[in-house]
């Protein structure tokens, strides 16, 4: 199955680029192209049957770091790459906050965002290497993380952590249901499997120990 990206670019020069790129991979497949964030946001809100998003930072009506914002929080699901010129700590920052889940600059050769892409959707973080790796952890983990002895493996799958994740976004059943394009009967019989691992009784429960045991 190829892995679905769209791109937000606002420089028509730069987006061929990019597109060029993604034709390099057979595995691949360009779906739509925003000409700035909110463009992206009304196409994602027509089709976000997306994997991954690569997004430009600098852009009209709505940059990039607000866009990043917006997706995470609306479709949790969707990875979102920065790809930009810009190498500012002041950029890095705001886009690791806002939920980005790598940063590349756009001199970035195919083969590196070939491999970034693929890091991200299996869990990990791109970044280019003249930007710290630990940035990201520092932003992105909690102050206080459970020590190892005080970890538990609730045995979790991939799937039910992906929608234990969108609960604690506020997201309803049939939110979740239309994000990750399952019924709303698949939700509810994955959230009560994750109940029953997580030994909780509602909700609110299971979100927060999800956190606590750095679960999402």
């Amino acid at each position: 199955m190829k892995i679905k990206i769209a791109v937000a670019e606002d420089n028509n020069f730069l987006f061929e680029s990019i597109k060029d790129k993604i034709s390099l991979f057979p595995d691949f497949t360009l779906k739509f192209r925003g000409e700035h964030g909110q463009n992206l946001l009304t196409l994602l809100q027509e089709n976000h049957n997306i994997d991954l998003v690569l997004m430009d930072i600098q852009m009209p009506v709505m940059d990039g770091i607000e866009a990043t914002q917006i997706i995470k929080t609306k479709y949790p699901q969707i990875k979102v790459i920065m790809l930009t010129i810009f190498d500012s700590d002041d950029y890095i920052f705001k886009a690791i906050q806002a939920g980005a889940d790598g940063y590349l600059l756009k001199e970035t050769t195919p083969e590196l965002l070939h491999k970034g892409i693929i890091d991200v959707l299996e869990g990990g973080a791109a970044m280019t290497p003249s930007i710290a790796l630990r940035t990201l952890h520092l932003l992105r983990s909690p102050q206080t993380l459970p020590k190892k002895s005080e970890m538990q493996d609730f045995a979790l799958t991939k799937r039910e952590t992906e929608i234990l994740e969108q609960l604690s976004k506020g997201l309803n059943y049939h939110q979740i249901a239309d994000n990750l394009i399952i019924s709303p009967a698949t939700v509810r019989k994955h959230i009560e499997n994750c109940y029953k691992k997580l030994q909780v009784h509602n909700k609110m429960e299971a979100v927060q120990k999800g956190i606590k045991h750095n679960l999402i």
